[in-house]
């Protein structure tokens, strides 16, 4: 059984990728902070891995999306697909 710290890290050239992809397609301003995380879920119903995007802007707000994929595995249509929230 894998333990929980024993993770391979994402590359991070496609972090940087896909934060690039998302700034673009939402117009965000330089100063708005991303974070990506790529979850592994064992529950019945939820997708074997999923990567979390948030946008948090210095006023406070955030914008949470969720892809069905590996960060490797996202491609800039999956991001096309994605609404802002706000």
């Amino acid at each position: 059984m894998k333990g929980m710290f024993n993770k391979k890290r994402p590359d991070a050239n496609a972090v940087r990728n896909l934060k690039k992809i998302v700034a673009e397609q939402f117009e965000l301003p330089d100063d708005t902070t991303l974070s990506v995380a790529e979850l592994n879920c064992h529950e019945p119903g939820c997708p074997p891995t999923e990567t979390v995007i948030t946008a948090r802007s210095p006023d406070g707000t955030t914008n949470d999306w969720r892809v069905a994929k590996a960060i490797a595995d996202i491609q800039e249509t999956d991001i096309n697909k994605l609404t802002k929230q706000i």
